[in-house]
């Protein structure tokens, strides 16, 4: 990578020391709104959009979308696709027009603030232990998504560590599997650079994220996990290619 700009440095450095603070004051806002102002969800999405869009902007990250005329903005959807930077996060919430909701550990849900509002904007607790309370946790996750949420997930389990595309855990799937909602495969292509694992400082630079054509999962059980990792897995690596191609 190239050496950062002293201009580079000192804006990715204050968005590193205003991050928590931002992310603090958004939740704020957003419990505010649903407690004592506008009371619903859906439109109280415009301040984590503001927060994801203002990390952006601020560090210099552009974005684009492409692909939207593959779905339906009135379709729930599981949305899934590679992991290799938090820019991965901030330009979905950010940018991606589709209304959805994230999917996050439950130990989050009960950081101050920062967790009420989360549960009243409809986030959705899941337990990543094993054993029967994170079969249950994942059945109830899957239940709100089938009853009208959109989410976000990373079948990769984590960030990549050098932005190749690693195995995707078939657990992750289960969740489209249960929900028996379509699959759309996305290519978050760029975020690497941006802001690779175990950096602190983001880079300027773009981010596009490719949205690719929603593999239906009506036909799969849950023994057939294996097979939509597999085939989601090629979807996605297409996606990557095919941007890379286009440079």
């Amino acid at each position: 990578m190239t050496t950062m700009s002293p201009f580079q440095f000192v804006r990715s450095l204050c968005t590193l020391i205003l991050a928590p603070f931002l992310t603090l004051v958004v939740s704020a806002l957003s419990l505010i709104d649903l407690l004592w102002g506008r009371k619903s969800a859906i439109k109280a999405q415009v301040f984590p959009r503001y927060w994801g869009r203002f990390l952006c902007r601020f560090a210099g990250v552009r974005v684009r979308v492409e692909g939207m005329d593959n779905i339906d903005p009135s379709q729930i959807y599981i949305f899934a696709g590679n992991h290799c930077s938090q820019y991965d996060i901030f330009s979905f919430q950010g940018y991606f027009p589709h209304d959805f909701r994230w999917i996050a550990k439950k130990e989050l849900f009960r950081v101050p603030i920062f967790g009420q509002a989360m549960h009243r904007v409809g986030y959705i607790p899941i337990d990543r232990s094993h054993g029967r309370q994170a079969v249950k946790s994942l059945d109830q996750a899957a239940r709100r998504i089938a009853s009208g949420s959109s989410v976000l997930i990373f079948p990769e389990g984590t960030r990549s560590p050098d932005g190749n595309l690693q195995e995707f855990k078939a657990g992750a799937v289960m969740l489209a599997i249960k929900a028996k909602v379509p699959i759309v495969p996305l290519g978050f292509c760029g975020s690497y650079q941006v802001l690779p694992k175990g950096r602190l400082l983001p880079r300027g630079g773009e981010i596009v994220i490719r949205i690719g054509t929603p593999i239906s999962t009506a036909h799969y059980q849950a023994t057939d996990k294996h097979t939509l990792a597999t085939e989601l897995h090629g979807a996605v690596a297409r996606l990557l290619a095919q941007h890379a191609e286009q440079r």
